[in-house]
């Protein structure tokens, strides 16, 4: 309650930053005095989130409370270009601060064909909206379900890219010496379906997982190939490293872990009767159990998706995807898996829609997106108003919606983590 009481006064404190920058105008406000002598680009963000439900499993309600202030720096020479990005943070769930690096890379142009990048970066590939299925790059599922800004879905990693431009198609390598996995959900902040107590946990029954060795033989490695084709662009992909959640579970540890996994896939995206269209599959190559009679490892499946998105009218647009997943060697799972109730369905199904409605010249943006599966009976919304009060104060509002009929399931697990948040963001 302490924290909402807050909220007006740090809304206030926004606008008067404003107001103070408007009324030393013309002169230079301190940001843009900072600036001439440092370029420097940010933001100063205030975030916070709560349940609106009662999860019985947690301490309490906050989710989210966070004060966050970006730097970004960047300089580029005639064939070199260098990126800083980072956020000073102070998280008012965990108590602490804590420095968020979220780039610095070099990124050179040693000839025309080529282009090598090194560093921590965020990197990302694939055509589908909030679905990944060649996009083996970490995200941050946390951040995506508290209700932080969409760029924090994507997590960054310390990465080595090289970019090759032949003639015939162009190709893209990444190796990221260290395994690096998603932000998913632990039980800290937000609960979830334990299939070993077959009931929800929290805080008080966290999942601690067992990183890969460091060793370089366990970083991963992925490949684009891709080719522009009248209008239309054709991508292949490759990936070996390991399931980006734990997926697997190590009895002699007790632990779960991250089993081996390869992925092989292709994309095809491009105009489609005035949208576009997208199609996307992938191979998920489970190696550590191909057989599938392991229950305690996740199974090879087959993944895809098509999409369409198109403007309905002048700032309204719509975009709907249907996904799928398809468990290879389902029998066997079926056989071995103890956990009746909690089984998972050889086909996956999985429906969204995104509805972006834009108004007052653009600068209120509302936006709902949905998530429905009719084979795990569970859906999520995502619900949220942006207005952009000038160049540099925005607020956002919104809510991440969980429902469902069965505790086990992708989305219905979430359903006591269902929660509305709201951020105010002064950018310079």
């Amino acid at each position: 309650m302490k924290n909402i009481i807050l909220l007006p006064a740090i809304i206030s404190c926004f606008l008067s930053v404003h107001a103070l920058s408007e009324e030393a105008e013309p002169q230079k406000n301190v940001f843009e005095a900072l600036k001439e002598k440092i370029p420097v680009h940010g933001f100063i963000e205030y975030g916070y989130g709560s349940r609106i439900t009662r999860d019985d499993t947690q301490n309490h309600d906050t989710l989210y409370n966070e004060a966050r202030l970006r730097l970004d720096y960047n300089h580029a020479w005639d064939n070199v270009e260098v990126q800083f990005k980072g956020d000073a943070v102070y998280d008012g769930f965990q108590g602490e601060a804590l420095f968020d690096w979220r780039e610095t890379y070099a990124l050179a142009l040693p000839a025309d064909w080529m282009e090598a990048k090194l560093g921590r970066q965020i990197l990302t590939w694939g055509t589908g909206d909030y679905l990944f299925i060649n996009d083996m790059f970490p995200k941050d599922w946390v951040s995506f379900f508290i209700g932080r800004d969409d760029e924090y879905l994507k997590a960054p990693s310390n990465s080595v890219k090289l970019s090759f431009f032949p003639d015939i198609f162009d190709i893209n390598m990444v190796w990221t010496p260290k395994f690096t996995p998603d932000e998913y959900v632990t039980g800290q902040r937000l609960s979830y379906y334990n299939p070993l107590t077959q009931e929800l946990s929290g805080s008080r029954n966290q999942i601690y997982a067992e990183d890969p060795k460091g060793d370089i033989e366990n970083g991963e490695f992925a490949l684009r190939i891709y080719k522009n084709i009248k209008g239309y662009e054709f991508a292949g992909y490759a990936y070996k490293g390991f399931f980006k959640r734990p997926e697997g579970f190590n009895t002699r540890l007790w632990k779960n872990y991250f089993p081996k996994l390869a992925v092989y896939g292709g994309s095809v995206r491009g105009n489609v009767f005035g949208g576009i269209g997208n199609a996307e599959f992938g191979y998920y190559d489970s190696i550590e159990d191909r057989e599938g009679d392991n229950p305690l490892i996740e199974n090879s499946s087959a993944r895809g998706l098509l999409g369409y998105t198109r403007e309905i009218v002048k700032d309204f647009s719509a975009g709907m995807q249907w996904y799928f997943e398809y468990m290879k060697n389902y029998d066997e799972y079926d056989e071995t898996y103890l956990n009746e109730p909690a089984q998972k369905d050889r086909f996956r199904q999985l429906l969204t829609l995104r509805l972006t409605r834009y108004a007052m010249m653009q600068n209120l943006i509302v936006s709902l997106f949905t998530f429905y599966s009719p084979t795990d009976n569970d859906a999520y919304l995502r619900p949220s108003v942006t207005y952009r009060y000038n160049d540099h104060l925005s607020f956002s509002v919104g809510g991440n919606i969980f429902l469902k009929k069965y505790d086990h399931t992708f989305f219905g697990q979430l359903e006591d983590n269902t929660n509305i948040y709201i951020r105010a963001r002064y950018s310079f």
